[in-house]
């Protein structure tokens, strides 16, 4: 089974006939109910990263809950479409972007389930290869970007904006990180899809970002944003070969995955 978690604005994905879901986790519920459909030959498994009302800001969002949870359905692959903000002019709102790499500033989030065990996971490519590939390919697709994920749930400053261009950094985000480590822990493939709404407060001279102008963008760009996933997702191969997110051969686990 695939798992899409859609990100800000992004709540639904089937239409009255998939059918609902809901799990209970050693980490407590996940952000709503799973609800399960179709897309093409695939069964895919949709969860509103937010909630189904956007109840979830981005710090307190219940991501061990939500990863448990698709894994414990049988979901292995997951593609994580999430609203960015642009550290380059070149990336102007609207464009859509499939990020290989991701720069972790968060602070004080639950970001792994090996509290005890000495368990280590390999996270120098934090995205699968197959499921980039297959959504980089797409036409329009800008392939490659680093994400920088933020704490959150304020915007960056002019500043701090500057500061992660300088380095190189092309996305700036709030919720990628710890959602693609978990993934790899549980040894599920994730991939993120991202649509830029904004051109960040230290690009743009203009006026700071805004979360209502930033919903706004979104929504102008939701059913094209949403063509892209069920492209993606028709590109994906039904039978899963990648052993890239497959980190702990070998190794003795201090539980059982779900």
């Amino acid at each position: 089974m695939l798992g899409v978690i859609g990100g800000s604005g992004f709540y639904t994905f089937f239409g009255s006939d998939a059918r609902a879901i809901s799990l209970d986790t050693p980490y407590g519920e996940p952000s709503a109910p799973i609800t399960v459909g179709t897309v093409g030959d695939h069964e895919v498994a949709f969860l509103p990263r937010h909630g189904a009302g956007h109840e979830f800001s981005p710090h307190t969002v219940p991501y061990r809950a939500n990863m448990w949870a698709l894994r414990a359905l049988g979901v292995r692959r997951i593609y994580g479409p999430c609203a960015v903000g642009s550290l380059t002019p070149d990336l102007g709102p609207g464009a859509m972007v499939v990020p290989d790499q991701l720069v972790d500033r968060t602070s004080g989030r639950d970001d792994t389930y090996f509290d005890s065990g000495g368990i280590h996971v390999g996270f120098a490519d934090p995205y699968c290869p197959t499921l980039r590939a297959a959504a980089a390919d797409l036409p329009g697709v800008v392939d490659g970007g680093t994400m920088v994920v933020v704490q959150g749930p304020r915007f960056s400053t002019r500043a701090e904006s500057r500061w992660f261009a300088s380095q190189g950094f092309s996305l700036v985000n709030m919720t990628g990180y710890p959602e693609a480590v978990l993934a790899r822990e549980l040894e599920m493939c994730y991939a993120a899809i991202a649509l830029v709404t904004d051109v960040d407060a230290g690009i743009d001279s203009g006026s700071a970002v805004r979360a209502v102008d930033v919903f706004a963008e979104f929504e102008r760009n939701l059913v094209p944003f949403k063509k892209l996933v069920h492209e993606a997702i028709d590109q994906v191969q039904l039978e899963r070969t990648c052993t890239h997110c497959l980190p702990h051969e070998g190794i003795q686990l201090p539980f059982d995955l779900p």
